[in-house]
Parts: C-alpha cells; sequence; structure tokens
C-alpha cells in the first residue's frame, strides 16, 4: 500500500469520487490506500460537498511549508515529552480531530477537544488552548462553551485564579447518559403526538414507535454505561492483568432499574 502524502492526481481522483456519490472506502480502493487516509483528507478540506482537489493540495503545501521553518516558541515548540515522535503526534492529532468532526464536531471543537485529550496534564486554560492552536481566544471561548453544554469538559479554577478546562475518566461516561437523556425530551415531544394525532391514526402509530425505540435505546444505553463505567476508574496495570478481568469487573456492577 502506498505512502507519502497524496498526489496532486489523487486528490482529483477523490473529488471525482466524491462527486460520484462514492463511498470513502471505495474511493480509498481505487487509490489503493487506506480508508481512513481519505477521510481525514475530505473532512479536514472542505468536507464532502466542499472537497476540492486543487484547493485541498494548496492548502497541504502551506500546512507543510509553515511545519519546516518553525521557530521555537511557545508551548507546541517544547521538545514533546516521553520521547515522542513529533511529526506522528501532529499526524494523529490531525487524524483525531477529523475523526470527531466526522461525528459531528465543528471543526474548532474538535481541534480544542483533541488538544485536550493528548495533553498529559488533561487540562489546559483559555490562554494555553489559544496559544496551542494559535487562534483567538473568541474561537477557544465559543468551543468551550459548546464542549460544556454537551458535558465533554469541565471548568475549574486553579490557585491563580483561572479557568482550567478538563477530560477526565468521567468524561465519556457523563457525555453518553447526557446523550441519553437528551432523548427523554424528544419521546415525551413523539408521545404528545400520538395523543393530538388520535391513537388509532397511521402517524400516531408511527410515532408511539419512535417513542418506544427511543426509550428502549436510551435505558439500555444508561444501563450499559453504568455497568462499564468501572473501565474509566481503572488505571492500566503494570503487571499485565488482563484486559478481562477489567471488564468482568465492569460486568458486575448492577444494572439501573427500568424507569416503568
Amino acid at each position: 500500500m502506498p505512502g507519502g502524502r497524496l498526489t496532486q492526481q489523487e486528490r482529483q481522483q477523490i473529488a471525482l469520487g466524491l462527486a460520484d456519490s462514492l463511498p470513502y472506502a471505495e474511493i480509498a480502493r481505487r487509490l489503493d490506500r487506506p480508508t481512513s487516509t481519505v477521510t481525514r483528507e475530505v473532512m479536514r478540506n472542505g468536507g464532502p460537498t466542499s472537497y476540492r482537489a486543487d484547493l485541498a493540495h494548496r492548502a497541504t503545501e502551506r500546512r507543510a511549508h509553515r511545519r519546516k521553518p518553525a521557530a521555537p516558541h511557545g508551548p507546541q515548540a517544547a521538545p514533546r515529552a516521553h520521547g515522542r515522535d513529533s511529526e506522528a503526534v501532529a499526524d494523529y492529532e490531525e487524524t483525531l480531530t477529523t475523526v470527531l468532526m466526522g461525528s459531528g464536531l465543528p471543526k474548532m471543537t474538535a481541534r480544542v477537544l483533541t488538544c485536550l485529550f493528548t495533553t498529559d496534564a488533561g487540562s489546559l486554560t483559555a490562554a494555553q488552548l489559544a496559544q496551542r492552536l494559535d487562534v483567538s481566544p473568541a474561537s477557544i471561548s465559543k468551543a468551550i462553551a459548546f464542549l460544556e453544554s454537551q458535558s465533554l469538559v469541565r471548568r475549574e479554577r486553579d490557585e491563580r485564579r483561572r479557568d482550567r478546562y478538563f477530560v477526565d475518566d468521567e468524561l465519556f461516561y457523563q457525555a453518553t447518559i447526557a446523550s441519553a437523556r437528551a432523548n427523554d425530551q424528544l419521546v415525551a415531544t413523539a408521545r404528545q403526538g400520538v395523543a393530538v394525532l388520535g391513537a388509532d391514526t397511521p402517524a400516531a402509530h408511527r410515532l408511539e414507535n419512535v417513542a418506544r425505540f427511543l426509550d428502549f435505546i436510551s435505558e439500555s444505553i444508561v444501563r450499559a454505561a453504568e455497568q462499564a463505567r468501572a473501565v474509566l476508574r481503572t488505571k492500566p496495570a503494570a503487571d499485565g492483568t488482563d484486559a478481562d478481568e477489567v471488564e468482568a469487573e465492569a460486568g458486575a456492577v448492577r444494572p439501573v432499574p427500568d424507569r416503568g
């Protein structure tokens, strides 16, 4: 499988594939490239509806040009901890940002979350985020507001009374529960429509089925999240403890009872 950066011709083939509504996997197969390469290329250059091969190629050249002469300054220029390969880390950060964008996050929000995820401390101030990402404080503030609304970060004051933004072991549990509970309003509204439209009508049947489906899914998600919460609280074992033991411990957590 070929390595290295995409060529301009390959980008043109990606654009043609998108115009033909081909899935990323098929475009990647025709290029003999990993699907993740095509997905990342498209998502960081406008998405499937706005991708243009010429603009994407110029943008990549500009990014490569900026990386080479970078002079040491600020936290990003410091040597990577634990002997990490700086270029590999940068590539991974782009990949993670692309995946987060694919899950529905706006680009700046995804970049902020990636920055927090890949920081060993698990927390940064707004000023640190702005410096690392080379964006304005206003952009950070907007992204953080969205992440807080989705329970994806938490805010604390440090000893210097600065707001610090954290991602921690409870992140995915809290976000999963919030997502499941967000369905409750839709369930209630669907059942309100059953009464308004008449219980014996096709539209009411459709809404009731939607409500039952979402209600079942929400309860299943909450139950699974409660059972798996122990995994988030378990540190990787230095003695090589089998992962199955951790999963068994999580499975032993008592399920939450049904609401109805």
